[in-house]
C-alpha cells in the first residue's frame, strides 16, 4: 500500500533543490590534452570569468578569447588527434573547431544528465525532477524527501573516475621524503634539519607523544603516529627544523629490539585532517615538485583511520608513458554493496572479460616476488579507497573495495560505479533544503483550499439543480478518484500547483454539467418530456463542452512542454483532470440519468427557488464597453 501512495513534490514533502554546473572549462582542457600553453589556459580562465559574470555560450567565449590572445594560431593544433580524426581534421578552421566543441559540450551535458539521473535513482529518491537549463551548462534537480546535504553532495559531484594503480612501498619513498624535508627547511629559510641518519624516526617519536595512534597487535609494536592532543611547543620545534615531518609522520613502529623501524606497506605517511592541506601545499612548491619523479604522484586515503582523524598518504606509481592507470573504470561491468567475511561493508566489482584478463596479469606481477609482494591502489576521483597487498594472482574478474565504510558508503559507491563516470567535472552551483515544516504547512493550506472549493461546489449543485445536482456531485466524486488514480498509476508527483490544477479541473467538470443541465432546462421549457430533454440536452451541449475543454487542454500541453518545475506540476494535473472531467461529466452523468429513467425515478433540474432564477437577464456589454475598458 505504501508503494502505491501518491508521490509528493518538493514543496509538499520537503527535500533538496540542487543546481549542478558542468565544468566546460575542464572539458575543453581535457579535449585538448591538458596543454601547458599559457595563452590557451588564459583563454580558458577568461572564458570562465565571463561565464560567471553572466555570459551564455562558454565555447564561443573561449574561442573569441583564444583568438585575441593567440592571433593566427589554429585551435585544431590543440584539439585534432587520432581519437577524433573522423570529426576534426588537422587543417580544420577555428570555426570548425568551435562547432566540434559545441557538439562535445552538448554531448557532455546530456551524458552528465543521464549519469546523474542514474545516481539519484540508485540513491532511492522517489520521483526526482531533473531538467536541463537550455542554453547553459546547468542541470536543475529536485529531490523530495532528501535531507542529507553532505551525502548528496558527494553523490552528485564525484566524477566516478575509477583507476587501479601500482604503488610504491614506504621503503622506496622514505629517502625522497627526507630530501623534501631538507629542501623545505632550506626553502622556507628555517634552521637546517637535525644532522641524523634517521630524522624521520626522531620526528615520528616526537609526534608519538601527541597522539595515541592506531594500535596494531599483528606488527608487535606501536605506530609512531599523530596526536589527539596537540602540543604547540613540540610542533613549533618540528616546524623549524623539519617542516614536512611537523605535519606528516612516517609509518614507524618500535621493534622488539627497541629500534624504530618503517612499517612495510603502501602507506608512506600519515597526517591529521587539518594538516593535509599543508602537506599538499608543500608538495606543490616548485622546488619540491622538481624533486618528485614523473613516475610518482601522491594521493590521500578517502577516509581517516578508524576511530581517528588520521589520513594516509600513498605514492602512486605511474608506469605508462601517457600517464594512464594500469586499469581504468571501463573495465568494470557491474558492482554491488556487499559484506566481507568479517561482516564489514565492502563493494564487490565485476569486470568485463578484457578487464578481467588485464587484472589477472597485474595481480600476477604484483604477487610474483614472494619476499616483496606489491600493493595495488584502488582510486576513485584521485582518492585512495584501499591499497591491499596482493598475495596471489586474482582471476575470474571479481574484486572488492574494502575500507572503513558504512553501509550507506558502500551503497553510494556501488551506485556511482554502476552509473559510470561523468564526462566532465560537475559541481553544485547552488542548493537549498526545504524543511518538512514548510512542506506540512503547504499541504495543510492546499488541502484546506481544495476541501473548501469542493464542499462549496457540492452544496451549490445540490441546491441549484436539485436531483440533477446530486448526479453531478456523484460524477464529481468519481472524477476526483480518477484523477488521483491516474496520478498514482503514472507515478506522477503532486505539487502545490498541482493541487491548484485539481481545484481548477473540478470547476471545469462542474461547468460541463452546468452546460448540459441548462440545455436540458431549455428543452423542458419547450414542452419536451424528461427523456427527450435529457437526450437533446447532452447532444446540443457537447460542442460547447468540447470546445472549452480542448482549448484548456491545449493550454495545459503547452505549459507542460515549455514550463518547468511547479508549472509542469500544474500542467500535469490540469491535463489529466480535463480528460477525466470530460469523461465524468459526459459519460458517467449520462449513465446515471439513464439508470434513473429505467427505474422510473423522479429527475428534477431545479426547485421552487431556482426555477426562474437568472431568466430574462440582459447585459449591454457593447453599450458599456468604455466602462469595461476602464475597469479592465
Amino acid at each position: 500500500v505504501k508503494s502505491k501512495e501518491i508521490n509528493l513534490g518538493l514543496d509538499l514533502k520537503g527535500g533538496m533543490n540542487v543546481t549542478m554546473e558542468i565544468s566546460l572549462a575542464e572539458l575543453v582542457k581535457s579535449l585538448a590534452g591538458n596543454p601547458t600553453d599559457a595563452n590557451f589556459n588564459k583563454a580558458v580562465q577568461n572564458a570562465q570569468i565571463q561565464l560567471n559574470a553572466g555570459g551564455k555560450d562558454y565555447i564561443k567565449i573561449f574561442v573569441d578569447e583564444f583568438e585575441k590572445l593567440s592571433p593566427g594560431v589554429k585551435l585544431a593544433d590543440y584539439f585534432s588527434n587520432q581519437d577524433n580524426a573522423s570529426q576534426l581534421k588537422p587543417s580544420a578552421s577555428n570555426g570548425e573547431v568551435e562547432s566540434f566543441l559545441e557538439k562535445e559540450a552538448t554531448s557532455a551535458i546530456d551524458r552528465s544528465f543521464t549519469v546523474l539521473r542514474s545516481r539519484i535513482d540508485g540513491f532511492g529518491v522517489v520521483s526526482p525532477n531533473m531538467q536541463k537549463q537550455e542554453g547553459s551548462n546547468r542541470i536543475l534537480i529536485e529531490m523530495p524527501g532528501v535531507q542529507d546535504k553532505e551525502r548528496i553532495a558527494k553523490l552528485l559531484q564525484g566524477s566516478a573516475e575509477l583507476q587501479f594503480w601500482q604503488v610504491y612501498q614506504v621503503q622506496e619513498v622514505a629517502p625522497l621524503l627526507e630530501n623534501i624535508n631538507k629542501t623545505l627547511a632550506s626553502t622556507l629559510k628555517t634552521e637546517a634539519p637535525a644532522t641524523t641518519t634517521d630524522t624521520a624516526a626522531k620526528a615520528g617519536s616526537k609526534l608519538a607523544g601527541l597522539e595515541n595512534a592506531a594500535k596494531d597487535s599483528t606488527d608487535k609494536g606501536k605506530l609512531a603516529g599523530l596526536a589527539k592532543k596537540d602540543s604547540t611547543a613540540v610542533r613549533a620545534e618540528l616546524a623549524k627544523s623539519n617542516p614536512l615531518y611537523a605535519v606528516l609522520s612516517l609509518p614507524i613502529y618500535q621493534g622488539e629490539n627497541g629500534q624504530q623501524q618503517l612499517m612495510p606497506g603502501a602507506v608512506v605517511g600519515m597526517s591529521l585532517q587539518k594538516d593535509t592541506a599543508k602537506v599538499n601545499s608543500y608538495l606543490k612548491l616548485p622546488e619540491v615538485a622538481a624533486a618528485i619523479p614523473s613516475t610518482m604522484k601522491f594521493m590521500w586515503s578517502v577516509k581517516p583511520r578508524e576511530g581517528s582523524k588520521v589520513f594516509e598518504l600513498y605514492a602512486i606509481k605511474v608506469t605508462s608513458a601517457d600517464g594512464k592507470p594500469d586499469l581504468g573504470g571501463d573495465a568494470i561491468s557491474d558492482s554491488r554493496a556487499d559484506f566481507d567475511q568479517k561482516g564489514k561493508p565492502e563493494v564487490t566489482m565485476y569486470m568485463t572479460s578484457e578487464g578481467a584478463a588485464k587484472w589477472k596479469k597485474i595481480t600476477a606481477e604484483a604477487a610474483a616476488d614472494a619476499n616483496n609482494k606489491k600493493s595495488i591502489a584502488i582510486v576513485l576521483d584521485n582518492m585512495v579507497y584501499s591499497a591491499p597487498t596482493v598475495q596471489n594472482e586474482i582471476g575470474g574478474g571479481v574484486s572488492s573495495i574494502t575500507g572503513n565504510f558504512t553501509q550507506a558508503d558502500t551503497k553510494d559507491l556501488s551506485n556511482i560505479l554502476k552509473a559510470g563516470k561523468l564526462p566532465a567535472p560537475a559541481r553544485i552551483a547552488g542548493s537549498y533544503v526545504v524543511g518538512p515544516t514548510l512542506g506540512a504547512q503547504a499541504i495543510h493550506d492546499g488541502l484546506i483550499s481544495f476541501v473548501i472549493a469542493f464542499i462549496v461546489i457540492l452544496i451549490f449543485m445540490a441546491l441549484y439543480y436539485h436531483r440533477a445536482g446530486w448526479v453531478a456531485n456523484f460524477a464529481l466524486l468519481i472524477n476526483l478518484f480518477f484523477i488521483i488514480g491516474i496520478l498514482v498509476s503514472l507515478g506522477a508527483v503532486l505539487t502545490l500547483p498541482g493541487i491548484a490544477g485539481i481545484v481548477l479541473t473540478i470547476g471545469l467538470s462542474v461547468d460541463a454539467n452546468i452546460l448540459i443541465f441548462e440545455r436540458v432546462r431549455e428543452e423542458l421549457a419547450l414542452g419536451k418530456n424528461i427523456p427527450t430533454a435529457i437526450r437533446e440536452g447532452f447532444k446540443h451541449a457537447m460542442p460547447s463542452i468540447l470546445d472549452a475543454n480542448i482549448t484548456v487542454f491545449i493550454l495545459g500541453a503547452i505549459l507542460y512542454a515549455f514550463g518547468s518545475g511547479p508549472v509542469q506540476g500544474f500542467a500535469t494535473t490540469l491535463c489529466i483532470g480535463i480528460l477525466s472531467s470530460l469523461f465524468a461529466a459526459v459519460a458517467i452523468s449520462r449513465v446515471v440519468f439513464e439508470a434513473m429513467l429505467d427505474r422510473k425515478m423522479e429527475i428534477t433540474f431545479d426547485n421552487t427557488f431556482t426555477r426562474n432564477a437568472f431568466k430574462n437577464l440582459a447585459f449591454n456589454f457593447v453599450g458599456r464597453r468604455k466602462i469595461y475598458y476602464i475597469i479592465s
